[in-house]
């Protein structure tokens, strides 16, 4: 299909339900690090390890488990974000329709 050519309605629902997905992905995860941090902090007494802090003397294996618990917990709220915000998205789109 050509970039002069109409979009369909589907086409466009479509593309509709996938941004609302990736936008409620990316604010989950997002909101999913802020938890992170403060739980890291109130647990451990400083920020979890970053670029920026990683020669404030952090142990290997802190830094591994910060990175391993960030990526599964990042992830996971990832996806249920992308499934809830595309349900809704083609809710509202199926409404209008």
């Amino acid at each position: 299909m050509s970039d002069d050519q109409p979009v369909s309605g589907d086409q466009s629902q479509t593309w509709v339900v996938r941004l609302a997905g990736a936008a409620a992905a990316l604010a989950a995860a997002a909101a999913a690090q802020k938890a992170l941090a403060a739980a890291w902090r109130a647990a451990r007494g400083h920020q979890p390890p970053t670029e920026e802090n990683s020669d404030e003397g952090i142990g290997l294996g802190e830094v591994l488990a910060a990175a391993a618990l960030s990526g599964a917990i990042v992830a996971v709220v990832r996806v249920l974000a992308t499934r809830a915000g595309a349900r809704l998205a083609k809710r509202a789109v199926e409404r209008s329709s």
